[in-house]
């Protein structure tokens, strides 16, 4: 696996972990908060790694 990939996975995993987080904080203890308010962290929990690895994906397409 290459070394980007790697990295790409950690970030994922960290990302996904703390967006998680995130989510489960604004449901806990969000009395006065809408829950559909916790939407948008569950949102960029899948956006943001699928972004960064097509950016990693065109970055090894473009300097091969």
């Amino acid at each position: 696996m290459k070394l980007w990939k790697k990295l790409w996975l950690l970030f994922a995993v960290i990302w996904v972990i703390v967006a998680a987080l995130n989510v489960v904080s604004i449901l806990a203890f969000g009395d006065e908060v809408d829950p559909r308010k916790a939407l948008w962290p569950a949102f960029f929990a899948v956006l943001v790694p699928a972004a960064a690895y097509g950016l990693g994906w065109v970055w090894e397409k473009f300097t091969k």
